[in-house]
């Protein structure tokens, strides 16, 4: 096995260059683990971040060969601010897993449910968790009683912790949730049946032993949708979430401890477990966070300027959503790299943010079961439309409906082989669904359900999930190009692009179209006629949208995404 994972460690030569960085010291915690991404040693069999990567920063730190900025930095907008040390983070996390273990009695394997808002208290619970080896289940903030109640249920969770906002839901269906033993607030004040988090925590002893945890246990627990059915329970281990920066040579964030880090993601959303947990920190970097109620221009931008902000990662809504602005007003204090994830970003966007603000914009690719596979690093060259290569020990490639590797240009799934070795940062499996775990494989690989091309050099290009694909006439169509197209008339803001029942062709494109504000159209059938014209200028005519239709905004979850599925479901009558 060994000798397996050299070879497949050899399939991309490590990145040896810091991009102009300083050397990390040889003692740091991401050299130490050198031997291992060399394959000159066996991965670990045991292993928790919190006590073999954020414990040794700390002792890194108080030798003084750490730089002085934080390992934590909040502000809520309002003037408030929380800044913790590594060593002040150990303290206080310590403490929690305290009042997780004595005060609410729970046990290595049980399962915690946190929703909560981007508030420092997810972070304690984060790190505790990691400590007594218990399984978080993070959630967003927006869902419903029902959605708690089939969580609570489906995971069998013995806790849950939220605040004020959600806990009248969790109090209509606890009682309905045989294995939940207790409930603890964020609050300020007390509520019946509830622990108060700070109280209970505030009371406790730091002295706190930091539990064995193997390599494989159950670390982190995702709900993930599909197209079908309930949601499913996506199972991370320590070393798929925790261990995988340790391997990763740096692909997609490069970090060194002088950097700030901020990442936008909600934090039920498995880019906040990558960019705001475990990948900073394998560096000793500095996690930045805002509390952000609403996703704001005014807010991100102001922020960008007022602190020491290194690298910004948002979705692709994000960046959309600020060069609608007049940037020239904003002098940004310290960003150097913008990295975009969770959906494709628009060539266009792309090239209007270069021309505002002069940095380019790095695109990743992932899915909640493989963490980011595909990217484009630093110093890698920019192919707008294009998100990258394979990311170090995943070997990506596009596959056919019986799992054969299809050639360079040729369109088909894009997957991640999964066996004889199974790579460490892809999921364990769906929790009590076997099927679904078995229906993910397809011959020696993971199959991701989307579908993509790759090019000669290696990079990858995304077409649209395989359910998104409009089959038009024999032709198939991906929503992504015909979105792209649109996105660089000046009348367009943002656009989403389904499927659309049709009696003589079967389906069509049809497009949602939010207009920019600053332009205004009287006749929108002129504009429907000019928007169907550029796009069969622009790309393949037989793409252009034969349906048009003009919205004030478009359905996102929490984490920017479009919910074409919710378009297109209302299009064929399934709502």
């Amino acid at each position: 096995k060994l000798q397996t994972l050299k070879s497949l460690w050899t399939l991309k030569p490590p990145n040896r260059t810091f991009h102009g960085h300083p050397r990390l010291l040889a003692s740091d915690v991401y050299s130490q683990y050198e031997s291992v991404r060399r394959g000159e040693q066996e991965i670990p069999k045991y292993f928790n971040f919190a006590s073999d990567v954020l414990d040794k920063w700390s002792e890194i730190e108080k030798a003084g060969k750490r730089p002085s900025n934080p390992a934590f930095w909040w502000i809520n907008g309002k003037g408030e601010e929380v800044k913790w040390s590594f060593e002040e983070l150990g303290f206080l996390s310590r403490k929690v897993a305290n009042a997780l273990t004595k005060g609410c009695r729970l046990q290595k394997g049980d399962r915690i449910v946190v929703i909560l808002p981007r508030i420092p208290e997810w972070w304690l619970v984060n790190v505790a968790c990691m400590r007594a080896g218990i399984v978080l289940i993070p959630g967003i903030s927006q869902l419903s009683a029902k959605d708690i109640l089939y969580r609570l249920q489906a995971s069998k969770a013995a806790c849950i912790v939220t605040d004020d906002t959600l806990a009248p839901a969790v109090d209509s269906v606890a009682s309905e949730c045989q294995f939940l033993k207790s409930k603890l607030i964020v609050s300020k004040g007390s509520r019946e049946g509830w622990l108060n988090f700070t109280d209970l925590y505030k009371n406790q002893s730091a002295d706190h032993s930091c539990v064995k945890t193997r390599i494989r246990d159950s670390m982190t627990i995702f709900f993930t949708s599909g197209t079908t059915g309930s949601p499913k329970m996506t199972e991370h281990s320590q070393g798929s979430l925790a261990f995988r920066p340790l391997l990763s040579e740096r692909y997609w964030l490069d970090l060194t401890p002088s950097d700030v880090i901020w990442n936008t993601a909600d934090t039920g959303w498995i880019m906040a477990s990558l960019a705001s947990v475990f990948d900073p920190w394998v560096f000793g970097s500095c996690i930045f966070i805002h509390r952000l109620p609403q996703i704001e221009s005014a807010t991100i931008l102001n922020t960008l300027c007022r602190f020491p902000i290194d690298t910004l990662v948002g979705a692709p809504t994000l960046f959309r959503m600020l060069v609608q602005n007049d940037l020239s007003n904003y002098k940004f204090m310290n960003l150097k790299h913008c990295i975009s994830g969770g959906e494709p970003l628009n060539p266009e966007v792309m090239a209007q943010w270069k021309s505002k603000t002069g940095l380019d914009i790095h695109e990743v690719y992932g899915q909640t079961e493989t963490g980011v596979i595909c990217s484009v690093s630093k110093g890698m060259k920019i192919k707008p439309g294009l998100m990258g290569k394979a990311a170090p020990f995943y070997d990506v490639q596009i596959i056919d409906k019986n799992a054969n590797i299809l050639p360079p240009g040729q369109q088909g799934e894009i997957a991640v082989r999964s066996k004889p070795i199974r790579p460490l940062g892809l999921f364990s499996e769906y929790v009590d669904n076997p099927k679904k775990t078995a229906e993910s494989e397809r011959g020696d690989f993971y199959v991701t359900g989307d579908r993509g091309t790759m090019d000669e050099d290696g990079y990858f290009q995304f077409i649209g999930r395989d359910d998104d694909i409009i089959i038009s006439s024999g032709y198939r169509i991906g929503p992504f190009e015909v979105e792209s197209a649109l996105i660089e008339h000046p009348a367009v803001a943002e656009t989403a692009v389904v499927s659309s029942p049709d009696a003589l062709r079967g389906e069509v494109v049809k497009a949602f179209v939010v207009l920019s504000p600053t332009f205004s159209a009287s006749d929108l059938e002129s504009l429907t006629c000019d928007l169907q014209e550029h796009v069969k200028k622009t790309t393949a005519p037989y793409k252009y949208p034969r349906k048009v239709e003009f919205v004030q905004e478009l359905p996102k979850t929490v984490t920017g995404k479009i919910k074409r599925n919710e378009l297109r479901n209302k299009e064929w009558g399934r709502m």
